[in-house]
């Protein structure tokens, strides 16, 4: 569960705010001020801060400032003023983002789930590297590049998001109601004759015969695996 700190001194749009995000699963933490908001974040671990920018104590200039020299997460500014140098302050001292009051709750939640989501992706990739490499084919989920001998290929949205799924668990049998609920998703309209046909149509862009497939194994009765 993300948890978020809220550093705001209005008690009523803090806790509406806490409201909001706790329904959509996140875990929230409020301050009252600026001091109390910069010694929860540093002594603290969460993943976004919505940090108020005037504040009793310490002001949200100075408390995003503190936070930046010690830790690297987004953080979401709230102001009631729309002058552009606020603004400019507030990003250039390290805030990601602004939302000015007042402002709804929903679009509060969405800012912050597209910054975390945007931080994981960071992360993710700072941390691990996700592309594949197997026997001259190579795929980056990041730019959704595919290479096979050093060729570029190009696959479709669908096709690319099968492949990719196959190729991360190399040597495991998927039925094609797996496939299709994982890549299509369990409600999307279509049937199982869905993934034979992107099956087909993906062998016929990496493979070097698709009638006799090195990556993509069929095992009859059951689904697909890719070989390892």
């Amino acid at each position: 569960m993300k948890s978020i700190l809220i550093i705001e001194d209005d008690v009523t749009i803090s806790e509406l705010q806490r409201d909001y995000l706790e329904i959509s699963g996140f875990k929230v933490d409020i301050a009252a001020d600026g001091e109390q908001g910069l010694q929860l974040c540093l002594n603290g671990s969460f993943d976004l801060i919505i940090l108020d920018l005037m504040l009793p104590k310490m002001n949200g200039f100075d408390v995003c400032k503190k936070i930046r020299e010690k830790k690297d997460l987004p953080i979401l500014m709230v102001t009631s003023r729309t002058e552009d140098i606020d603004v400019i302050r507030g990003l250039g001292l390290g805030a990601d983002d602004y939302i000015t009051k007042p402002f709804k709750p929903a679009e509060l939640v969405a800012r912050v789930k597209a910054h975390l989501a945007r931080y994981d992706r960071l992360i993710g990739t700072k941390e691990t590297k996700n592309d594949i490499q197997i026997r001259g084919l190579y795929m980056d989920p990041d730019t959704r590049s595919v290479l096979v001998n050093e060729a570029e290929t190009v696959l479709t949205t669908k096709e690319f998001d099968l492949l990719y799924f196959l190729a991360s668990h190399p040597n495991r049998v998927f039925t094609k109601e797996h496939l299709f609920e994982r890549i299509w998703g369990i409600d999307a309209m279509g049937d199982l004759q869905t993934v034979t046909v992107h099956i087909r149509k993906i062998r016929e862009k990496i493979e070097a015969d698709s009638a006799n497939p090195t990556y993509i194994e069929t095992v009859w009765g059951t689904g697909y695996r890719f070989k390892g």
